[in-house]
């Protein structure tokens, strides 16, 4: 039953209200100007059609314009120490570590789920079902440090995902003992060759993001100045090709999720080919991580249940480390050397510098972007 509507329709002012209890649900015809406590009976009110987009809202939480989804504390630091002042808000559920929501004056939130698919799963159900929050119409920034390879991609440079493909969603054997005519010991779950799609399905391989907000936040944040540094700089130099050997700069290619931080040529072949053939060929590997498959299918699932719009999800990927060696080095090597290899700091920074273009178009122009990405982007600010 529409609250909104049985209100305008009795002119003796009765309304319906719903009234939650620990025990039970009692459903309560008030008739006149009553006031009804939250407190009474240790009980709250909600409206019933709080999923309705036109409902009122006023139980249904703050309004959040952008919600910022970092997995780990530096990666929200360089959002934390540049848009407050905050308002921190406590979310149960929340990673024990990051119990905290912080939001601004201008309805930007940032959230840490915390490393790892179960993490980033629980955290971020937790986040899409607390009543402390409307989401309905929020956009939701992905934005974390990943590994890159090094033939679409370079140290520091931030990627735009259009597909998030699970990495983890196969079968495999020690590589060692894999058939001799393979390229890796892997193969699609319920397969018997390395070309074959997946026979039994999780559901979870592969999603499509929102071909117009990825779109949208490349080209705003194209010609942004990318941070580097004088390692990361030391460490592409021993790369012979492009684009391992050149700056960082914006771009646009694929996410791959998996728990377990992998390295070496080998795998990192079957990352690309895995890409293109859950994507159908349409996919580019470039960024393998921890958490976005997992995120992304507990969103998928708020979505189900009304809570946001699946459709203003979006996820940016900045590389921290090379993937695989550069010729001469071991996979061992490569592997260890992710912190002196100089990609993290500027990583770091570049999650802030290709995010806030986006970020700042949407809560400037918000009633261009309430409604959806808009078809033409409005003009930034200078």
């Amino acid at each position: 039953m529409n609250i909104a509507r049985q209100m305008t329709a009795q002119s003796t002012f009765c309304r319906f209200t719903t009234l939650i209890g620990s025990q039970k649900t009692k459903v309560v015809t008030v008739c006149g100007l009553v006031a009804i406590t939250a407190s009474l009976l240790g009980t709250t009110v909600q409206a019933q059609n709080r999923n309705d987009p036109s409902s009122s809202s006023a139980d249904s939480g703050r309004k959040v314009k952008v919600m910022i989804v970092t997995m780990f504390g530096l990666e929200a630091k360089t959002w934390l120490d540049r848009l407050g002042p905050w308002k921190t808000i406590k979310v149960p559920g929340l990673a024990p570590d990051y119990p905290d929501v912080h939001c601004n004056r201008q309805d930007v939130c940032v959230m840490t789920t915390d490393m790892g698919h179960a993490n980033a799963a629980a955290s971020t159900m937790a986040l899409a079902f607390t009543k402390q929050f409307d989401l309905r119409n929020t956009y939701f920034l992905v934005a974390g440090i990943a590994g890159i390879d090094p033939s679409q991609g370079t140290l520091g440079s931030p990627a735009w995902a259009m597909y998030l493909v699970e990495f983890s969603a196969q079968w495999e054997m020690d590589s060692r003992e894999k058939p001799s005519d393979w390229p890796s010991g892997f193969v699609a779950v319920g397969s018997k060759t390395p070309d074959a799609l997946p026979q039994i399905e999780n559901h979870t391989e592969v999603f499509e993001l929102n071909s117009e907000l990825a779109n949208a936040g490349f080209v705003l944040s194209q010609n942004v100045v990318l941070a580097d540094s004088a390692e990361a700089k030391a460490t592409r130099a021993k790369f012979t090709y492009a684009p391992a050997n050149q700056p960082p700069k914006v771009l646009q290619c694929d996410t791959l999720s998996d728990d377990t931080w992998w390295g070496g040529d080998f795998i990192g072949e079957r990352a690309r080919t895995w890409t293109k053939q859950l994507t159908h060929g349409k996919g580019t590997y470039c960024t393998s991580q921890e958490e976005d498959n997992a995120t992304f299918e507990a969103m998928k699932r708020a979505a189900d249940a009304g809570q946001l719009d699946i459709k203003r999800v979006a996820v940016l990927r900045s590389g921290s480390d090379f993937d695989r060696p550069y010729k001469g080095q071991s996979a061992s090597e490569s592997l260890f050397s992710f912190q002196s290899a100089g990609g993290f700091a500027p990583a770091i920074e570049n999650l802030y510098r290709a995010g806030y273009p986006l970020m700042t178009n949407i809560v400037d122009h918000w009633s261009a972007w309430v409604d959806g990405v808009p078809a033409q982007l409005p003009e930034q600010n200078k």
